[in-house]
């Protein structure tokens, strides 16, 4: 069985869980007849014996894979979102990659013909052959009269250009006068304006250019011949231009253009000169000392045949050089039109422009085929035709010139292909014209440059030479019998890369896709959707060509279209994101047509199908686009939002933010935050607040609850959406934040006395407040309005809350009843209180809502400046400034430093506000509803009765502060009042401040808050997610991306073996001693080593001091390979240090004592290291502790991490998922003080108290808690699963130095008790699969034990210069595969010794 096929197994095995149920089978009736203890215990022996058969039961399954028990074949943190910089977007910019756009797509609008041929006089430095070419324009010039042959040559060159810009207007000079030629050229340019204009020159009846570049024309009586200066010719016509010019030794016009030391009268910059050089086109027949050609197998204009009529000359010239006997006169008798590809001549057409865009393609630099094939049509006709002129010119030894310069194409290998094209065509030409009936059979020219095409995508890449067949493919998207083909072969190219999209794009792909979206067929719909996905991921500027051209409307269909796969519907929401991105048109067209409906329901349709059993999951992608489509689609535009409001998207994508996957609730919590209206209908800033309706404020204080859920959310990137929708609130609500947080960070009225004890007190170290609680009041004869604190609210505030409907845009609730309030937000918030008033009247109960959600936002807002991922913590303090506190100057000291102690290596960090507590509230009933949760109603009355030993309730300036006991707050504060001065309330505590505009502390660990008055002239934050999620389109989606995967597999395959030996070696050594120590460091730590942890398959050991220092130390060379800081906030500790992914890229996990959480990659490289992910593991703590003192521990095979500490619960993180799976109820009154999650079976977990009692855990079951023990008088200091293949065997060890063996099978006792240490035992750690037992000792004693309990080897401190000089240890650390330990000491000294065994 596969590693794979196991994980699997498991997995199923823990679903089937379930809906299981565990416990005694018939217990009621058991209940009714034995007494309550016997049935206790025997529920608890049921649940035992159920856990242990499941386990049995997982290894029956997977039972044919040796080892598989004890290896995990998933790796956890490993996303994308983990790869790159939380700051990072991978996406490209708009517009980076919009060179293949021509900035001026150019039109030639006006045509000169200059014909000069006088007709029966050959110019005198001609000497011409007899016979020779004779014709011009395919008329014979001697057939008629001089003056009508020259009117019928003109008509035909005017006839000929018609063909390749019908459209243009036409001036035809016949053996013109300078004059003629001069009004001809102003008239043309004058009429083009900026449009380009062509100059065409036929100087067959007047001499060869001169070497200055002069023309020759005719006197009114032509009797000389006169020059015209092309420099002249250049100033009448102007730029743009191009200029053909047909006659010998016109190269001498080139030569003259080019070689110019000025362009244009005066001259001009070398910037103008590049400009007007750039709209400059020449082309010549011939270089400048050669003749035309005279041969009579050509016309005598061979050169203006090549450029106008490409088909006709170069089948003429070709059919004497064919080995088949063609007959030249059939020539003009091909049937067909030109335009029509399924004719004869239309295909041949098709094939010589297929063919000589190639050619240009493959020779020429990119920018020149952009301006010269792709800026004008006119121009890319000349160009194409250009290259026939040189094939056929060279062959009489002309070669024609062109500026810009072309390099030679005459040999190119495509001409090949179009001779066998021309044979076979020529080849039918007699059957065709003497049966009617008979069918054309087509060239297999595109079937062959297909599978030509095909094979390079077969064995290219972006480091080989491009395909050549890339402008080939265009012109099959032309024809519907290979279109389907060439879209495939195409979609599989764009595949590969951006730069095969960018190629595409300049090759002239653009406008062929965007017509074919006209197109009904059915079978094309996906690949084009494809196409254009490929396409907007490189560049977003291709929306205003499809809104221009109804575009949208078919991806909105496609999206709608039944039986359409999920991931081809998340590319059409992809393709509509981008359309509407920032593009109004774009958002109006799609609003108007039901885009927002439509996704909507595709999202409810997708929660439906997720909410059936036995369905396969929603799309994650899919659901993630339509999100970010909805959040673009309604952004800035009021029209949609109202819309959405109307369609109740918010609660609708409110059941997103509990899917599994972060992408999808990070962009789902960026479509919530987007239909919050900044900046709409005229609102300013400071303003916004008044100008505002109630419903579209009661909507957003919905929007805003529904947010606050994802404040806990394990991924980052949630998170830092969720601090943007926040910044859009404060911004929205500017005036309203504003006077919230003063009034709740300024004094109370009447400055009630805090006495040295009985305050609670949160730390400041934790960021995130475990009850976001403000309880609305109500006025009251005798208290009035009851500040946060207890005292009397601040006048401010209180206006706030008493401000009549008219005004106040705050976020506005439902009126409410008396007994319920309407914002009940997520369970780390905890639930909101509403308010009635006296008569009954809703006005100042929502007043007091608004207040409420003020609070809980202002709340949420600091919790995320204090965030343990550095990107989120910047965006709330942005948040916090835009909300009037400027965090700038907050600093929160280090009690590792003993407070006071600033950091001044680390940036300031914002000191948070407290969870706002109800002072001087109580319920009316009791002060815990029975669900356990706080109570939604409060109620604000005179004191009630007391016991005589109680403080006075509010009793003036000497009454202390009545707090909830269920609310996590820490303990008191120490230190005296000074009532003389005025307070604020600063992160729970009461302060002193001065008249600074900073607040200062008195509170240890506290520093200042400053309050700013001016609008808060701070840019929003911008989203990243919309732009990270397109990187994924930009990425190969039809073929793996990984390059690697070979040498991945292969060292996993190998450490797989190297894990299984080591598992075999170890559970087969009898360990006599661990005493031989093979390295030792001094780290230099000012505080110590607090945790350490051996690489499994390096000579590598992290080291974490109390100061959150990182070391990571090579113990074969005794160098430090790296060094970091786990972060720069001031409250340090460590609390453990793990490995993620071990047969992989390792990752390495630090959890902090405050508890937080960061995971780093490539820890070993120096200044390299990289934060993948950080979240708040442990949130809160219980009443009366001063920290949380989390404890985690990671268990690889269920992907889970355990987090407790100084709180009422085991919070289990489900780290695929970066979301907290549940919360298990610690079911005991103390703290939870140690941790351990079984490394060799899934599922299992026990911890350690304070007050000695140990639980074990099994998170399948219904009940989780398997049994419960007390094997301790003192607190546990460490415990673990005792190595080998029966789990249910634990080992724990105490504070005052004893450890016990417990099974959880015999719950009663232990069943082996060791004098380890006699007190002070501060470390213990178990071998994974050895069967020994390392304890550590403040006393400088490191003593191993054998799983029997007997003492195999001690190693204390000895003074002498031999002797091993270890410090009080603190942590012990076994290698995983091998007989290592790692020891650290208060010291900073840390030691690795080697066990022997026999």
């Amino acid at each position: 069985m596969a590693l794979g096929e196991v994980v699997l197994c498991r997995q199923r095995s823990m679903d089937s869980m379930g809906g299981g149920h565990i416990g005694p089978p018939g217990s009621p009736h058991v209940a009714s007849t034995l007494p309550q203890r016997v049935v206790d215990d025997l529920t608890r022996r049921h649940q035992v014996e159920d856990a242990h058969h499941l386990a049995q039961e997982d290894e029956r399954r997977c039972a044919d894979e040796p080892g598989a028990p004890l290896l995990s074949n998933t790796s956890y943190l490993c996303d994308l979102r983990h790869d790159a910089d939380e700051a990072a977007v991978p996406a490209v910019e708009p517009g980076v990659v919009s060179r293949w756009r021509m900035k001026d797509r150019m039109k030639t609008g006006w045509v000169a013909l200059c014909l000069c041929l006088n007709i029966g006089v050959d110019p005198p430095d001609v000497i011409k052959i007899s016979p020779c070419a004779r014709l011009e324009c395919w008329t014979d010039p001697f057939s008629n009269a001089s003056v009508k042959a020259l009117e019928a040559i003109g008509k035909n060159l005017q006839a000929q250009y018609e063909r390749w810009q019908p459209r243009a207007r036409y001036k035809v000079s016949l053996d013109p006068t300078v004059e003629d030629v001069k009004k001809s050229c102003l008239s043309c340019r004058k009429n083009a304006k900026g449009e380009r204009v062509l100059f065409h020159y036929n100087g067959h009846g007047v001499p060869r250019p001169t070497v200055n570049g002069e023309i020759w024309l005719f006197n009114k009586n032509f009797t000389q011949y006169i020059p015209l200066s092309v420099y002249e010719l250049e100033l009448w016509l102007g730029n743009p231009c191009i200029y053909v010019f047909d006659c010998s030794a016109a190269g001498m016009i080139v030569k003259a253009f080019s070689e110019r030391p000025e362009w244009g009268p005066g001259g001009t910059s070398s910037g103008g000169l590049t400009s007007a050089m750039k709209d400059c086109i020449l082309l010549a027949s011939c270089g400048a000392n050669e003749t035309l050609p005279q041969d009579t197998e050509l016309p005598a204009d061979v050169f203006t045949s090549c450029l106008t009529t490409p088909i006709k000359i170069a089948l003429r010239w070709f059919c004497p050089r064919s080995l088949l006997p063609l007959d030249p006169e059939l020539i003009d008798r091909i049937p067909g039109r030109q335009n029509d590809r399924k004719t004869p001549l239309g295909e041949l057409n098709w094939i010589f422009t297929a063919i000589t865009d190639t050619i240009a393609w493959n020779v020429l630099p990119r920018e020149l085929f952009q301006r010269l094939f792709r800026q004008d049509l006119l121009v890319a006709s000349l160009f194409r035709n250009f290259l026939l002129a040189e094939r056929i010119m060279n062959s009489a030894n002309c070669c024609p010139q062109s500026y810009p310069r072309l390099p030679p194409t005459h040999q190119h290998p495509m001409w090949h292909a179009w001779d066998m094209a021309a044979e076979i065509c020529l080849s039918q030409l007699p059957a065709l014209l003497s049966d009617s009936n008979a069918d054309f059979q087509p060239s297999p020219f595109f079937t062959e440059q297909l599978t030509a095409f095909e094979v390079w995508l077969e064995h290219g890449s972006e480091m080989k030479k491009p395909p050549e067949q890339l402008p080939i493919v265009l012109q099959v998207l032309l024809s519907q019998s290979h279109r389907f083909r060439a879209l495939v072969l195409l979609g599989r190219f764009l595949d590969m890369g951006a730069w095969a999209v960018d190629l595409a794009l300049s090759v002239g792909i653009f406008p062929y896709v965007l017509k074919l979206l006209q197109t009904t067929a059915t079978d094309l719909r996906q690949i084009l959707v494809f196409i254009w996905t490929k396409i907007l991921a490189l560049d977003k500027s291709c929306q205003v060509d499809l809104v221009k051209d109804g575009g949208h409307s078919y991806f909105i269909h496609f999206l709608d279209s039944p039986d359409i796969h999920a991931e081809q519907r998340a590319m059409a929401a992809f393709v509509l994101a981008v359309i509407v991105d920032g593009h109004q048109h774009g958002q109006q067209a799609c609003i108007d047509a039901g885009l927002i409906n439509i996704c909507l329901s595709h999202i409810q349709a997708a929660l439906s199908l997720q909410a059936a059993p036995n369905a396969p999951p929603p799309e994650p992608l899919l659901l993630q686009w339509l999100c970010l489509c909805l959040g673009k689609l309604w952004d800035g535009v009021g029209e949609g939002i109202a819309r959405a409001l109307d369609l109740d998207a918010p609660a609708i994508l409110g059941k997103v933010l509990s899917l599994p996957q972060p992408e999808v609730r990070a962009s789902a919590t960026y479509a919530l935050g987007t239909l919050v209206k900044v900046g709409l209908d005229g609102d300013s800033t400071d303003g916004a607040d008044d100008d505002v309706d109630e419903d579209n404020l009661a909507a957003e204080q919905k929007i805003a609850s529904l947010l606050l859920k994802v404040l806990s959310d394990g991924s980052p990137l949630v998170r830092a959406e969720l601090a943007i929708a926040m910044a859009r609130l404060a911004s929205s609500h500017n005036r309203m934040f504003r006077q919230t947080a003063a009034a709740y960070l300024k004094p109370p009225s009447h400055a009630s006395l805090l006495p040295a004890y009985g305050t609670g007190y949160r730390n400041p170290g934790y960021p995130y407040p475990t009850q976001l609680i403000f309880a609305g009041s109500q006025p009251d004869a005798d208290q009035g309005l009851q500040s946060l604190d207890g005292g009397t609210l601040h006048s401010s505030f209180a206006r706030i809350i008493r401000s009549n409907g008219s005004r106040g845009g705050s976020l506005v609730g439902s009126p409410g009843s008396a007994s319920h309030s309407p914002l009940s937000l997520s369970p780390v918030l905890g639930e909101s209180s509403g308010i009635s008033s006296s008569n009954g009247g809703s006005r100042l109960s929502r007043r007091s809502e608004e207040g409420n959600a003020y609070v809980q936002c202002i709340m949420a807002v600091c919790a995320l400046a204090r965030d343990p991922s550095p990107r989120v913590a910047s965006l709330g303090r942005k948040v916090l400034k835009i909300g009037g506190v400027d965090s700038s100057q907050v600093v929160v000291t280090s009690r590792a430093n003993g407070g006071g102690v600033n950091y001044s290596r680390n940036p300031p960090v914002t000191a948070l506000p407290p969870t706002p507590m109800p002072g001087g509230m109580h319920r009316s009933t009791s002060w815990v509803t029975p669900s356990g949760n706080l109570p939604s109603t409060w109620r604000i009355s005179t004191p009630p009765p007391s016991p005589p030993t109680r403080p006075a309730f509010l009793a003036g300036s000497t009454s202390s502060l009545r707090r909830v006991a269920s609310m996590d707050i820490s303990a008191a504060l120490n230190g005296t009042w000074d009532a003389s001065r005025p307070a604020a309330r600063i992160a729970g505590d009461i302060v002193a401040h001065t008249s600074s505009p900073v607040l200062n502390s008195l509170a240890s660990g506290i520093s200042a808050v400053t309050l700013e008055t001016g609008s808060s002239g701070s840019l929003l934050p911008t989203s990243t997610i919309y732009r990270w999620s397109c990187g994924h389109f930009s990425r190969p989606l039809l073929e793996s991306s990984h390059d690697d995967e070979d040498e991945i597999l292969a060292r996993r395959e190998m450490r797989e073996k190297e894990t299984l030996n080591g598992i075999a070696r170890c559970q087969h050594s009898i360990v006599s001693k661990v005493t031989d120590q093979i390295g030792s460091r001094d780290t230099g730590s000012e505080y110590g080593t607090k945790a350490v942890l051996l690489h499994p398959f390096k000579p590598l050991v992290c080291i974490a001091d109390d100061n959150e220092s990182i070391r990571v130390w090579d113990y074969d060379t005794g160098e430090i390979v790296n060094t970091f800081e786990n972060h720069n906030a001031p409250d340090k500790g460590v609390s453990k240090l793990c490995w993620l992914n071990e047969l992989d890229d390792s990752l390495l996990l630090v959890a902090s004592s405050d508890g937080s959480v960061r995971v780093w990659k490539d820890y070993t490289q120096n200044d390299k290291h990289r934060l993948a992910t950080s979240w708040q593991a442990v949130q809160g703590h219980k009443p009366g502790a001063r920290g949380v003192d989390a404890v985690v521990d990671w268990q690889q095979m269920t992907g889970c991490l355990y987090a407790s500490g100084q709180i009422s619960s085991i919070m289990v993180w489900d780290l695929d998922r970066e979301q907290l799976a549940s919360s298990i109820p610690s079911h005991s009154d103390s703290y939870v003080s140690a941790m351990a999650a079984c490394q060799t079976h899934s599922s299992h977990v026990i911890t350690g108290c304070g007050d000695g009692s140990v639980k074990v855990y099994d998170i399948r079951s219904k009940e989780m808690l398997v049994c419960s023990m007390t094997p301790h008088s003192s607190k546990v200091v460490g415990l673990d699963f005792l190595p080998g293949a029966d789990y249910s065997k634990m080992i724990s060890a105490s504070q005052a130095g004893n450890l016990k063996m417990l099974d959880m099978r015999m719950s009663s006792a232990p069943y082996l008790e060791v004098e380890a240490h006699k007190g002070n035992l501060t470390s213990v750690a178990v071998h994974r699969y050895a069967p020994v037992i390392a304890t550590g000792s403040g006393k400088q004693f490191i003593k191993t034990f054998s799983t029997s309990g007997e003492l195999l080897s001690t190693v204390r401190y000895h003074n002498s210069f031999l002797g091993q000089r270890i410090g009080p240890v603190t942590s012990l650390h076994f290698h995983s595969y091998n007989l290592l330990l790692a020891a650290g000491a208060s010291d900073s000294m840390v030691s690795i010794y080697a066990g022997e065994s026999e």
